[in-house]
């Protein structure tokens, strides 16, 4: 596999399952932001995702139907967002079943080390694990589509 090609790791326990991306994007870090948090924009360049609608901004919900999942749409609170830098998107409720997604960017010359991490843990996880989908191949998908969004403009 080549250097700048996304690397997707997977980890997975009774109570906690874990997928994460990162890849070396040749755009700063404030290009890239502007990719993940422009809602109105998202699907131009992001093949995963059918539709997002709301604020990607600290505080706000957004509401997310994603191609893996397209008869769902998950409501999303954007959280700990750091300009540039990092941002959180959660769902679900804990202690029963919970994800979140956390985003960084860290610069890396004129590049930008981006990575998504995403935990799903709680004590329902057992019982619906089953039915979660594989997301290696959505995040590796993700990280190329940011990559080559990123790199064109």
């Amino acid at each position: 596999m080549p250097n700048d090609a996304p690397r997707v790791r997977h980890a997975r326990s009774a109570f906690r399952i874990e997928y994460s991306v990162e890849v070396t994007i040749d755009a700063p870090p404030a290009r890239v932001w502007e990719l993940l948090t422009d809602a109105t924009r998202f699907t131009r360049w992001n093949s995963t995702v059918s539709s997002v609608e709301g604020t990607i901004a600290e505080g706000e919900t957004i509401a997310l139907k994603a191609k893996v999942a397209p008869d769902r749409t998950f409501k999303l609170k954007v959280g700990d967002v750091v300009p540039a830098k990092a941002m959180t998107w959660s769902d679900g409720m804990a202690p029963f079943f919970r994800g979140v997604r956390t985003f960084a960017l860290d610069p890396d010359g004129e590049a930008t080390r981006f990575s998504m991490t995403e935990v799903f843990k709680g004590i329902m996880l057992p019982m619906i694990a089953g039915s979660l989908p594989d997301f290696g191949p959505v995040f590796e998908q993700y990280a190329r589509d940011l990559k080559s969004a990123s790199e064109a403009a």
